[in-house]
């Protein structure tokens, strides 16, 4: 059981505050309040007392959890499947369908079920932050925390609008908590700008900076240095300007959003509060208790086990992604499976450094390439224990392909748990579910958002220094993996880059080093659409990977259409006009 976890807090007793929809879609605030408080319907002036007012802004931490599913996870690795990271997975291409459709890129419809479920289940979760804003509004100033937890609430308000920013770029945004039924349905998704809609979000995070604590003691609440973490990840997404409203291509790399990235990802703001590299990179992705909220971990999704409830606080979203090995993880439906491409990305030269240019000219051989460590704690693969547990030797059967090989035989093992552990952090209900954390904001991750602004503005000794710091972590990274050379004849081989580098050559290393180290983490198709990469690299991905597998056939990335997902058909159609469709002739 895990304490402290802000998450946690269940409520069981309704009240009906104000709460309106947008183009039909926000759900009645049926929030939920903790148990001491008397069943009925609240007055508002009940709604705006401190015991009520922490149970909504409980409730508003919870719906970040409870709101999304299998199909719809907030991870977004239902999404990643567009990236040259991740196959579907799954059975066939017929099971789960439209993400087929996203996979290949055909077919991708803006009445498709998961447009729309994806875009509901966020604004459900922006609707009951707004609900709970709206009360600690009212609230007068002896109420002592009110300006910390408005922070929080704008922190998790503005991570709402940025899951649906990077998946939709022209939304609407609901920032005000006094609007009419009418007001609602006439707010408009091309109200701001591109780069506008990014400054409103930098704009409600830096208002909740210059507010929230350098600790809290529950769990899951942001911090100072979570804020900070969420700044550099926002500006940098500022930065590389895509308005164009005829277009969705990077016209220009801004710098002074790029100074705004050096100023938040500063690592005073986080060592001073604690934060740092973990030892070893799979201590980010282990379940124990002893593991979670660890130096590295900024701010994370908070999951528990034994509080009380028949499951716990358990992740779902993740229920699709676990094997199904026979009379173990019977149920398991093997979605999410790492790419021939990425296995190969992670090959060393004999300088120990990645072959950024022809990595993928031959598939990765275990028995004679250089490997970085990471591949082994990333990527499960035939011959080797899966989740480094020797009683599951990975093969070429059913236990690791439901595909029958058709997605291959790789699977993914960050999200997944060692099957020694089931019955404490794995769960079987409907679907397999895991008390690990999701950890939304590393700092690996920060750091390497540093490096990638200074390449951009041409401080290349500054970005290299900065990968190094990741690369001396990967080679240390071998706690679950260092029999690996003698047992099962793997090279482990991860050196730091020694020379001097260009400012292409530097921007260049950092985006392969960012995904070497977030593989699977769900952030590579992102990345791809905001470097303006993603039409040469998927093109490129997809004629090779055309040749390993047969349900990549049909697959080809259209620029400006391809980028984002389609406003849904729902919306559109409920908007009174006041939404436009993205580019792309949907």
């Amino acid at each position: 059981m895990k304490s402290n976890k802000i998450y946690n807090k269940v409520a069981k007793v309704a009240f009906m505050p104000l709460c309106l929809t947008t183009a039909m879609l926000f759900t009645s605030c049926n929030d939920f309040l903790d148990e001491q408080v008397p069943q009925g319907t609240l007055s508002e002036n009940e709604v705006t007392q401190a015991a009520y007012v922490d149970n909504m802004v409980t409730s508003a931490y919870a719906i970040f959890t409870t709101a999304e599913d299998i199909n719809s996870s907030f991870s977004m690795w239902n999404y990643d499947v567009r990236s040259d990271d991740a196959y579907k997975g799954g059975s066939t291409t017929n099971d789960g369908d439209v993400f087929h459709q996203l996979e290949v890129e055909q077919g991708v419809l803006p009445t498709n079920w998961n447009i729309n479920d994806m875009w509901v289940r966020l604004y459900n979760a922006i609707s009951r932050v707004n609900t709970a804003i709206k009360a600690l509004e009212g609230t007068d100033d002896s109420y002592e925390l009110k300006s910390q937890r408005l922070a929080e609430m704008k922190f998790l308000r503005a991570y709402g609008h940025f899951l649906a920013k990077r998946l939709y770029k022209n939304i609407p945004f609901v920032m005000r908590t006094d609007l009419t039924y009418d007001d609602y349905n006439t707010l408009s998704n091309t109200e701001y700008t591109n780069d506008e809609g990014w400054a409103l979000i930098a704009k409600e995070l830096e208002e909740a900076y210059q507010v929230l604590p350098a600790t809290q003691k529950d769990k899951g609440r942001p911090t100072k240095a979570a804020a900070a973490a969420f700044l550099t990840k926002v500006y940098l997404y500022k930065a590389y300007r895509q308005d164009d409203p005829k277009s969705n291509q990077v016209t220009s790399i801004n710098q002074d959003d790029l100074q705004k990235v050096l100023e938040y990802s500063n690592p005073s703001i986080y060592t001073s509060a604690g934060f740092g590299l973990e030892k070893d990179i799979h201590n980010n992705f282990r379940p124990e208790d002893q593991y979670e909220n660890g130096p590295e971990s900024i701010w994370a999704m908070q999951y528990s086990r034994n509080d009380g409830s028949t499951y716990g606080n358990l992740n779902w979203s993740y229920g699709l992604i676990v094997p199904n090995i026979p009379e173990v993880t019977d149920g398991g439906c093997d979605f999410y499976k790492p790419t021939q491409n990425l296995v190969n990305a992670f090959k060393t030269g004999t300088d120990g450094l990645p072959m950024l240019s022809d990595y993928n000219n031959a598939n990765y051989d275990m028995k004679a390439d250089n490997a970085d460590p990471r591949l082994f704690l990333t990527v499960g693969l035939t011959g080797l224990p899966y989740e480094f547990n020797k009683d599951f030797i990975m093969d070429q059967s059913s236990a690791w392909s439901r595909s029958g090989g058709l997605y291959g035989y790789y699977v993914t093992l960050k999200q997944n748990v060692d099957p020694a552990l089931i019955g404490s952090y794995l769960i079987h209900g409907s679907y397999w579910a895991s008390s690990m954390n999701r950890i939304v904001f590393r700092y690996a991750d920060v750091l390497l958002e540093r490096a990638e602004a200074e390449a951009q503005l041409g401080n290349s000794t500054e970005a290299i220094k900065l990968v190094n710091q990741i690369r001396t972590r990967a080679a240390g990274s071998t706690q679950m993996i260092a029999d690996y050379p003698n047992k099962y004849g793997v090279k482990l081989y991860c050196k730091n880059y020694t020379g001097s580098y260009s400012k292409e050559q530097s921007i260049n290393i950092v985006k392969m080093e960012r995904r070497l180290e977030l593989a699977m983490e769900c952030e590579r198709f992102f990345d791809l659409v905001r470097w303006g990469d993603a039409k040469s690299v998927l093109t490129s991905y997809f004629a090779k990977e055309k040749e390993r597998v047969t349900f990549l056939n049909d697959a080809q990335f259209t620029a400006n259409k391809n980028e984002y997902l389609p406003i849904p058909h729902t919306q559109i159609s409920s908007a009174n006009g006041h939404y436009t469709q993205n580019v792309g002739n949907w």
